[in-house]
């Protein structure tokens, strides 16, 4: 079930969801998220951004990231992952822009909305995985295997 804005608040009070600093939108059903700084991206452009914000999911809380309309509206498309229950972190977004002007982006904008879901019942396997603790920007750290063409 999707958290609404009082069950967000209420996950927050009982320590089961953690968003610093403060500064960040509670919506209706979601948080939106501020992009840690100033960005333009020219079109065809790509670029990764991380939210100012630092997310703290228990075991019971999965979260999923999703572009502003607004933003999209101008042409900006981001690839968004799901954020597992037990992730802690900023978030790490890629941003491009497939229109046909500049996109600026001032720091401290709201870029992105996390929604929140309550699992059924908490997840065994926490997330431990190689972004635990990201800190701004962090790039892919994705095992790279070689790959020999037959």
């Amino acid at each position: 079930m999707a958290l609404s804005d009082k069950e967000i608040t209420s996950a927050m009070r009982k320590g089961e969801l953690g968003i610093h600093p403060r500064g960040f939108r509670v919506n209706p059903a979601g948080v939106d998220l501020r992009i840690d700084r100033e960005v333009r991206l020219e079109p065809k452009q790509h670029s990764l951004v991380a939210s100012i914000e630092r997310v703290e999911l228990s075991d019971t809380i999965v979260g999923f990231l999703h572009l502003r309309s607004s933003l999209a509206r101008e042409g900006l498309f981001a690839s968004l992952a799901l954020v597992d229950p037990g992730f802690r972190g900023q978030l790490t977004v890629s941003l491009y822009n497939s229109g046909d002007s500049a996109v600026n982006l001032a720091k401290g904008e709201r870029f992105i909305q996390l929604s929140l879901l309550r699992l059924g019942k908490p997840a065994i396997n926490k997330y431990a995985g190689r972004y635990q603790n990201s800190t701004g920007v962090v790039a892919s750290r994705r095992r790279k295997k070689s790959h020999t063409p037959k």
